[in-house]
């Protein structure tokens, strides 16, 4: 029987990846590849032959050899793209993998409008354009959860690489805000090229958040993005923010992970399956100052176990001194009602971590400047505008007693992220937020300790 717990919050919460030890936690927080290694192995890569029908030469033969960078319509997007390549550093890559030098000559060559030489700078255009693609769209390798694989971030064939630049309404409005990526990524780039950094800390703050919008989509589908640095929730549709709201995340000591995941489900009047650490650490307290009427006002009830339809246990029988002290576990669920700490509604994306959308109760939390209060999940400033956004109309609940649970009629990706420099809403500057978690001090410092390695291992030779 599949337990209700898992279902619920996941069989281990978000607390749990704080007790895998300092090691664990570093590499879960730094990533594994700092920024100069990640370039190092993007720039050894070489690109793996294109999957037959998929790449360049299919794009030209479905246009009958049509120019594409040097068709009239293509404005300056030629020399958009070879000043993105010449400028690859910014993106943690080799500008020399992409032979700008000989790009620029062949585009010159072309200008005689020559047939051959216009064939020859259009394919070496878009064999650096594809391949280019190809080294942005990746995985961050940061620590991410992929809930979902198939929301790993994944570059296109060559072909759909070429058709959907192709398709855009401006070929050179679309290179120069890299299209194929989160409009986040663009803004961030465009800041580290435009020297928009008061100092050398901002500029590295700067690099480390533009390879965390790896992580985010491009495109005009619909997603939420939380962004637990800014404690804010945002939700994309048509490639630009449609709506937003504040949202309580977790505190330092429980911090809202990195998570990717498909929403596919609410809760509606949901119980709250609390974790054990947490009975230990709120409610048992509160029972032994208050006594068993604690339990009763809140709607708390002890359970035997996880399962579908537990046994009731009498509190009485718990000794809540050594449930306070963390010697003895129980299992506790909230009934669903005015006081049930996950509100009206949560929205699921099942995980291992336990994390997920819910309403709260506690409405003073979301006026606070700082909103680092919950055990890992996000609490919402308003759940049922979120609900509706997503559903596409008010959810509505049968009873207040039952908990009920509504598909998603089409599943909408969630995007836990930690961007702590992020565009403003016009793109004219950069916010930046505080590492309210560590992450950035903690990547800081394996940077640091990464170069200072290779320096070493430099000076030995």
């Amino acid at each position: 029987m599949r337990s209700s717990r898992f279902e619920c919050t996941g069989r281990w919460p978000v607390h749990f990846f704080q007790k895998c030890g300092a090691a664990a936690a570093a590499l879960l927080l730094a990533g594994a590849p700092v920024p100069a290694v990640a370039a190092t192995v993007a720039a050894a890569q070489t690109q793996p032959p294109p999957v037959a029908g998929q790449g360049v030469a299919d794009f030209y033969r479905l246009r009958t050899n049509a120019p594409l960078w040097l068709s009239p319509r293509a404005g300056g997007a030629p020399q958009q793209l070879l000043t993105l390549l010449s400028s690859a550093n910014l993106d943690g890559l080799y500008p020399d993998k992409y032979h700008v030098a000989d790009l620029q000559k062949a585009v010159e060559e072309a200008r005689t409008g020559k047939k051959k030489q216009v064939e020859k700078a259009e394919r070496e255009l878009s064999d650096a354009f594809v391949t280019y693609v190809d080294d942005l769209v990746r995985d961050p390798n940061i620590g991410i959860i992929y809930v979902d694989p198939q929301l790993r971030p994944k570059p296109p064939s060559p072909l759909a690489a070429l058709l959907n630049a192709a398709a855009a309404p401006s070929l050179s409005d679309y290179v120069r805000n890299l299209g194929w990526m989160h409009p986040y990524y663009a803004e961030l780039r465009q800041a580290l090229a435009n020297r928009q950094y008061a100092d050398e800390h901002q500029r590295q703050l700067l690099t480390l958040n533009l390879e965390r919008a790896r992580s985010l989509p491009a495109g005009k589908h619909r997603y939420v993005v939380v962004n637990a640095a800014q404690q804010r929730l945002y939700m994309f549709e048509n490639g630009r923010i449609a709506d937003s709201m504040v949202v309580v995340v977790g505190k330092p000591k429980y911090p809202t992970p990195l998570i990717t995941a498909y929403i596919r489900f609410a809760s509606l009047n949901p119980y709250w399956f609390v974790p054990p650490d947490l009975a230990a650490e709120r409610i048992a307290p509160n029972v032994l100052k208050q006594g068993l009427r604690y339990l009763d006002n809140l709607g708390y009830q002890v359970l035997s176990d996880w399962d579908e339809n537990p046994t009731i246990i009498d509190p009485k029988t718990i000794d809540w001194k050594a449930v306070a002290d963390g010697k003895v576990e129980v299992r506790i669920r909230q009934l669903p009602g005015p006081h049930n700490s996950m509100g009206r509604m949560k929205f699921m994306f099942p995980n291992e971590a336990g994390i997920y959308l819910h309403d709260n109760p506690d409405r003073e939390l979301f006026t606070e400047a700082s909103r680092l209060y919950s055990g890992g999940c996000v609490r919402l400033e308003d759940a049922a505008r979120l609900g509706r956004w997503l559903f596409g109309q008010d959810l509505e609940w049968e009873s207040a007693g039952t908990e009920q649970r509504v598909p998603i009629p089409r599943l909408v990706p969630v995007y836990i992220t930690y961007l702590t420099a992020l565009p403003s809403d016009d793109g004219s500057q950069i916010a930046y937020y505080d590492d309210v978690y560590g992450r950035d001090a903690a990547r800081l410092a394996a940077t640091s300790s990464s170069n200072a390695t290779a320096s070493a291992s430099l000076g030995n030779h």
